[in-house]
């Protein structure tokens, strides 16, 4: 069986036991956090939400919270002695579904 939940602006494609990076969530490392935008349920029936599936959610236990590795912005215009650099890393969170419940 399978979901797909809302997250941080994106939809994830979840499945139990899987481990997921999403954007942060205020949540403590050790705890769980419940997932109710979801989105759809897939496994012997989809059902698709309109928008989102009534009474369904998915269960994560949060391992630990992070940053990704840093990316480079570097803008310039040609010929105009203009050069901005800067470097940016993005927070997340690291999860394990524990469950999905319809």
């Amino acid at each position: 069986m399978y979901a797909v939940i809302k997250t941080g602006g994106k939809q994830v494609k979840v499945e139990v036991g899987q481990e997921i990076y999403v954007e942060k969530l205020d949540v403590e490392a050790g705890e769980n956090y419940e997932f109710t935008e979801v989105l759809a349920l897939g496994g012997e029936q989809t059902v698709i939400g309109t928008p989102t599936v009534d009474g369904a959610k998915v269960v994560a236990k949060v391992l630990k919270h992070g940053r990704g590795p840093k990316i480079i912005v570097f803008k310039y215009k040609v010929r105009k002695n203009y050069r901005r650099k800067q470097g940016h890393r993005q927070s997340y969170t690291k999860l394990v579904v524990e469950s999905i419940n319809a």
